[in-house]
């Protein structure tokens, strides 16, 4: 079943896209702060990313070829968002996954930016732009998805640091 439940191309740009949890979709991020926050935390191209919707070039992200094992959470505010088990070579230019860690990690958003008829990926914790979710391009994937996301949306953390973690606690 598709994460998109009726087709998603023929929505407004902006209107939430009905996910496997209508609840996590349509509720409110629960992270708030102002711009000014943001700016001073993020650095600009995080800024114009994460906050602005912004993407970055293709083939330049630090995990566009990454193979490490870990999770990889959300740059801006540290929930987790993907696995490495998740992660495929699309060859697209960014980091590509075929499901998020969990259902409400992420939502969905309508976008016809640019002519295009997308749907928009944000972390469902802060409302961060992480990228772009594709269906039907036969990659041969479990969810015949392709979540392209930018490498700076995200922070990987690898399984040997989470575990030096889990021990420490």
């Amino acid at each position: 079943m598709s994460i998109f439940g009726k087709s998603i191309f023929e929505n407004k740009a902006t209107d939430s896209v009905p996910g496997p949890a209508a609840d996590a979709v349509a509720a409110e991020p629960a992270y708030r702060k102002s711009d000014a926050e943001w700016r001073q935390e993020l650095t600009p191209e995080e800024y114009r990313v994460l906050r602005q919707a912004g993407t970055e070039r293709p083939f330049t992200g630090e995990y566009v070829d990454t193979h490490t094992e870990g999770v990889y959470q959300c740059r801006a505010c540290g929930t987790e968002l993907f696995r490495s088990n998740e992660k495929f070579d699309s060859h697209c230019g960014w980091p590509s996954f075929w499901a998020p860690l969990a259902e409400g990690t992420v939502r969905y958003i309508h976008d016809r930016t640019l002519g295009m008829k997308r749907v928009e990926v944000r972390c469902a914790h802060c409302d961060s732009h992480l990228g772009h979710v594709f269906e039907g391009e036969g990659y041969g994937t479990p969810t015949d998805q392709r979540f392209c996301i930018n490498s700076v949306s995200l922070k990987l953390v690898p399984r040997s640091a989470a575990n030096e973690e889990s021990s420490k606690s």
